[in-house]
């Protein structure tokens, strides 16, 4: 029997069972409360149904993976931030939180991307990045010529004169390397 093509606009269905096992429709497999952590770091859409009765138990599963969150990491709720949310249940401004922590949230997030995407381009045409990339480069560079230098000797030459070859050859890439130095800080 094939498996039915599940619609990627529609969420993954996840039953959770009396036993409290969580059960992934779409992959035919039990999974933690860790997995559906990653999910949504992933952006996974998901819905969490209990299994018996077919209600739908998203928030009170998402409520649980916050709080094992916090149990076991480092704290990101500051107490402070606790108590005021905690202040506004059965308060008249209750019905307006929801709606103003979701858009604060997707603010910070627009905010965050926005972010990456300037810090990203503002490397690529920051000067001194390449100038540092190509000091990376030129470094690595020496220090492979450093690594890698006599290990072509003939097996019958004049070592003495050898060495000598080789840190002609060491000074002249130092030399090239300082010029191009001088060349960057131009």
């Amino acid at each position: 029997m094939a498996a039915r093509a599940r619609n990627p606009e529609e969420p993954i269905v996840i039953k959770k069972y009396a036993n409290r096992r969580l059960y992934n429709t779409d992959s035919s497999s039990y999974i933690t409360l860790d997995t559906l952590a990653k999910m949504t770091r992933e952006e996974v859409e998901f819905q969490v149904v209990d299994a018996k009765s077919g209600d739908d138990i998203t928030h009170q599963v998402l409520t649980q993976i916050i709080m094992d969150e916090e149990a076991h990491g480092e704290h990101m709720l500051p107490v402070s931030f606790l108590r005021q949310l905690i202040s506004l249940y059965g308060n008249s401004m209750q019905a307006m939180v929801p709606s103003y922590l979701d858009a604060s949230m997707k603010s910070f997030r627009d905010n965050q991307e926005k972010l990456r995407d300037t810090f990203g381009k503002g490397l690529a045409g920051n000067p001194f990045a390449k100038m540092a990339q190509q000091n990376m480069k030129m470094f690595a560079d020496g220090w492979r010529a450093v690594l890698t230098a006599g290990q072509d000797k003939p097996a019958d030459g004049d070592e003495e004169g050898e060495t000598k070859d080789e840190l002609a050859e060491l000074r002249a890439q130092m030399t090239a390397m300082q010029d191009k130095l001088d060349k960057l800080g131009k």
